[in-house]
């Protein structure tokens, strides 16, 4: 066979090639033109349970005879009984809700959730159970528990510390303490005027909405003691002390006259700024927290222990495991506290949470 028959036969093979892509292509195109090709789709079985989930809850997500108080509560209550069975979409839902999704968006997870249970009927009558046993519950009505806060003062009162959350988050950042803590430490001292027959409340908080500056005995809107208040600021220097918190703290409280007592109550008794307040009472507890961490006791997780011990005195430190809350007796409506008590119920309360919310890291 020679060159020009190799070369002819070569030449057929390409232009069939060529042909029958060509062909390929314009039968394609025409398939597509004429929607051959399509492929037709079909519905989800479920689609009509997935259009049923939009209608599920009212605009406001209030179940029947529901107070405004409790306006999501039938979509916790359905993640609560979910946890029963399967814990593990349960956390997904509660961390979802955690994280502030919109509740259109937890009641469409639920009802997905409703979806792939459809048919266990012993899911939804267990449910139905459970939904039923809450709601034989009574509501005992829009009050705390916490008694001494379902007075008219306690609002006075919430209103006059709101106004100094700027001084009180950055003295917190001075002392590396959690705001909410110092704010424990406030209501503690500022509860004890809530009795309306007291001259303070009278003057102060009740018609101006402002905290009460002590004079006396003890100072400023905290009660910190000029001989507690001297301790503090010794701790700040004195490397030797069990309390103190390290050079980054040396300095908060250095004196600029030549007349350390004068200024050191003016700074307490300012009836405008009560900045030297806050940052006594975080330095207080910075360096508490430094006591008990050097004796091997950890007081990040025991805000009512601080608060005690904020009203105690440094003399009654004294690191152990088992730490009581107590402190000074506060009577309210003829109801009888304790100065940790009253702390605590704050702290743990949840109320001012958005003026003062929990950190996670609370002593950075």
């Amino acid at each position: 066979m020679n060159f020009r028959k190799i070369a002819y036969y070569t030449l057929q093979v390409i232009l069939w090639v060529f042909a029958g892509i060509g062909a390929f292509l314009s039968v394609s195109y025409l398939a597509i033109q004429f929607k051959v090709t399509d492929e037709k789709g079909f519905a989800d079985p479920e689609s009509r349970y997935y259009s049923q989930i939009r209608d599920r809850y009212n605009q406001g997500f209030v179940r029947k005879g529901d107070s405004a108080m409790v306006n999501d509560f039938s979509l916790e209550e359905q993640v609560i009984f979910l946890n029963r069975l399967y814990p593990f979409n349960a956390r997904l839902i509660q961390k979802a809700m955690e994280n502030g999704t919109p509740k259109e968006d937890i009641a469409r997870m639920m009802g997905q959730i409703d979806i792939i249970l459809k048919g266990d009927s012993s899911y939804f009558e267990g449910r139905r159970q459970f939904e039923s046993e809450l709601d034989s519950l009574p509501v005992r009505g829009n009050r705390s528990l916490f008694g001494w806060m379902n007075i008219a003062e306690w609002q006075d009162f919430k209103m006059a510390v709101v106004k100094d959350k700027k001084l009180i988050d950055s003295c917190a950042a001075l002392c590396d303490v959690e705001p909410r803590i110092i704010v424990s430490c406030v209501v503690g001292e500022q509860i004890r005027l809530f009795n309306s027959n007291r001259e303070s409340y009278k003057k102060w908080i009740g018609p101006l909405k402002i905290l009460s500056v002590e004079t006396r005995f003890s100072f400023g809107v905290t009660g910190v003691k000029e001989h507690t208040a001297m301790a503090i600021e010794n701790n700040l220097k004195d490397e030797n002390s069990v309390f103190y918190p390290g050079p980054k703290y040396r300095d908060l409280l250095n004196f600029s006259s030549g007349n350390p007592s004068h200024e050191r109550i003016a700074r307490l008794t300012s009836y405008k700024n009560h900045f030297y307040c806050y940052l006594y009472t975080g330095l207080f507890v910075r360096q508490i927290m430094t006591q008990w961490e050097k004796a091997g006791f950890s007081l990040k997780k025991r805000p009512e222990i601080l608060a005690t011990l904020f009203n105690i005195g440094f003399r009654n430190s004294r690191p152990k495991a088992n730490p009581e809350v107590g402190g000074a007796r506060i009577k309210v409506k003829n109801m009888d506290y304790t100065f940790g008590g009253v702390a605590a119920q704050f702290y743990h309360s949840g109320d001012l949470l958005e003026e003062f919310p929990y950190h996670k890291v609370k002593f950075p």
